[in-house]
C-alpha cells in the first residue's frame, strides 16, 4: 500500500478543540450503555444560535439558487452597499462599501489578515478555541496577554507588554464582544486601548462577530469607529443571524488602505476566487435594512439576555462558583477553581479532564474547558453556552407571552430550556460529589492511619 508524506507544518497542527470535543461527544453517546444515555447531554459546549435563519434570508436564497457566475473577488456590489448601509444603521459606523471585502465566513478572513500581515500577534487570553490554531498554522510570533480580573485587557497591560516586543507593527486580536465571558468594552476602554496602539504601532483585527447579540445594543462601538485608520473589523451571518453554515463574513479595511486591498484581492482570488454568489444575494437580505430583520434582531437579543441571566445567577448560587456576568453573545465563563483540592484529589488534573469526567454518566453535561481558551491546562474556568434549547419555539413564545418580571423571565426559562435548567442542576450536583468524594476519601486514609 502506497504511503503518502504529510508536510510536516500540517502534521504539528492539531484539531481544533471544537470538533475534538464533538467527536469525544459523539463517541461517548455511542459507547455508553446506561440506559440514561439514551437522554443524551447537556450541549453547554458549541456556540451556535439556537434561532431559526431569518425568513428574508431563507426566501433570498431561494430565489437566488440559479445565480451560478463567480462573484467579484471582493464580493457583490449591492452587498458591500448593504453592509455599509448595515453598519451605519445598527452601529452608528460609516464606512464607504469599498473599505468592505466579503469572504466564506470570519474565520477564513482572520485567517487571511494573518497571513498578510507582518508582525507579531498579541492574543488576549481567555480566548476563542479557533485564534491559536491559525496563529500557529502560519508560524506567527504571538504572545498571551491574559486578562484583567475584570475579565478585560487593559491599557497598562497592553502597553507593558507592548515595551518587550521588537517588532515595528504589532497585531492585537481584539474580540469585543468577548468569546468566552460575554463581556463588551465600553468606549472609554476602546479610546484608552487605541491611545496604547497608536503610540506603539499596533493594528487590531477587531473581531465584533457577536456586535448584534449585545443586550444593550446601544452600548456597543465598534473599534473601527475609535481607530479607523489602524482597524481591521470582522463581522458576518454566522452569530448574530444564526447562520454559521452560510460561512459568510466580512472585513472592513482600516481607512487609506488602498495598497493593502489590493494584496488581500490577491490572496482572495488565488485561494478561493470568491465566495458562494447565492449566498452572497441570500446576505443582501440578511444586511439590509427592514422592520422584520430589526423584530428578529430584537427577540433574539432579549431571549439570550433571559437566558444568560439565568445562567448567571444559578451558577454563581453555587458555594465558590464566580462567573462573568453576560453583556452579549450566548456565553459565560464560570471560574471553578475554589474546587481545585477536589479536583486534584479526585485525580483530576486539568480542566481538560474535568470537561471529561463531567461527560460520563450521571452527569452528561458537556462544556468546554479553560486549556481550550488558551487558559493554564490546571485552570478550572470553563466556558458555558446557554443554547441548548429550541429557538423557534423559545421565538413563538416570546412573542405571544412577552415576559415582564423576573418571574415571568425564570417561567419563561423553566418552560422553554429546560435543558438548561437542569444542565445547571447536574453541574451542581457534579461539583457536590467531587467534594463529598473528596471528604470520603480524606476520612478513610485517617482511619486507616489510626487503624495501624
Amino acid at each position: 500500500m502506497r504511503k503518502f508524506v504529510i508536510d510536516q507544518q500540517v502534521e504539528d497542527i492539531e484539531m481544533p478543540e471544537n470538533l475534538k470535543l464533538n467527536t469525544f461527544l459523539q463517541e461517548f453517546h455511542s459507547n455508553c450503555t446506561h440506559p440514561a444515555c439514551s437522554f443524551g447531554f447537556y450541549g453547554f459546549a458549541f456556540g451556535q444560535s439556537p434561532f431559526p435563519v431569518p425568513e428574508p434570508v431563507k426566501n433570498a436564497l431561494i430565489a437566488n439558487a440559479d445565480k451560478g457566475a463567480y462573484a467579484a473577488v471582493p464580493g457583490i456590489q449591492k452587498l458591500r452597499e448593504a453592509i455599509s448601509q448595515y453598519n451605519k444603521h445598527n452601529f452608528r459606523f460609516d464606512v464607504d462599501p469599498s473599505r468592505v471585502y466579503v469572504g466564506p465566513g470570519t474565520k477564513e478572513l482572520i485567517f487571511n489578515l494573518l497571513e498578510i500581515l507582518h508582525g507579531t500577534v498579541i492574543l488576549p487570553t481567555p480566548a476563542w478555541l479557533g485564534y491559536l490554531p491559525q496563529i500557529r498554522y502560519l508560524k506567527k510570533n504571538y504572545h498571551m496577554l491574559h486578562v484583567a480580573k475584570n475579565g478585560k485587557i487593559t491599557p497598562n497591560e497592553l502597553e507593558h507588554l507592548t515595551l518587550r516586543l521588537h517588532d515595528r507593527q504589532k497585531i492585537l486580536i481584539l474580540n469585543n464582544p468577548n468569546n468566552p465571558t460575554g463581556l463588551v468594552y465600553s468606549q472609554l476602554e476602546l479610546e484608552e486601548i487605541t491611545d496604547v496602539c497608536r503610540k506603539h504601532n499596533i493594528i487590531v483585527i477587531s473581531d465584533e462577530i457577536y456586535a448584534l447579540t449585545t443586550y444593550d445594543i446601544n452600548k456597543f462601538v465598534s473599534m473601527g469607529k475609535i481607530y479607523p485608520e489602524g482597524t481591521f473589523v470582522t463581522n458576518g451571518l454566522s452569530k448574530s443571524h444564526a447562520a454559521g453554515g452560510y460561512r459568510l463574513g466580512y472585513v472592513i479595511f482600516p481607512q487609506h488602505a488602498t495598497d493593502l486591498k489590493q494584496q488581500f484581492k490577491k490572496i482572495l482570488a488565488t485561494e478561493y476566487t470568491a465566495t458562494s454568489t447565492p449566498i452572497q444575494h441570500a446576505a443582501i437580505a440578511g444586511f439590509s435594512d427592514s422592520r422584520e430583520m430589526d423584530e428578529y434582531f430584537e427577540i433574539t437579543r432579549k431571549i439570550h439576555q433571559i437566558m444568560g441571566e439565568y445562567s448567571y445567577n444559578i451558577l454563581n448560587k453555587i458555594e465558590g462558583v464566580k462567573t462573568t456576568k453576560p453583556e452579549s453573545t450566548f456565553y459565560l465563563l464560570a471560574d471553578f477553581n475554589a474546587y481545585t483540592d477536589d479536583f486534584l484529589a479526585n485525580k483530576i488534573m486539568t480542566s481538560q479532564k474535568f470537561s471529561e469526567s463531567l461527560i460520563q454518566h450521571p452527569y452528561h453535561t458537556a462544556l468546554v474547558g479553560g486549556d481550550s481558551l488558551v487558559l493554564e491546562r490546571t485552570d478550572f474556568s470553563a466556558r458555558i453556552a446557554f443554547i441548548d434549547y429550541n429557538g423557534a419555539k423559545a421565538m413563538e413564545n416570546y412573542v405571544n407571552n412577552t415576559p415582564k418580571t423576573s418571574s415571568d423571565k425564570i417561567e419563561f426559562v423553566k418552560n422553554n430550556a429546560p435543558k438548561i435548567v437542569d444542565g445547571l442542576t447536574m453541574i451542581n450536583r457534579y461539583l457536590d460529589d467531587l467534594k463529598q468524594k473528596r471528604i470520603s476519601s480524606s476520612q478513610k486514609n485517617k482511619e486507616a492511619v489510626h487503624t495501624r
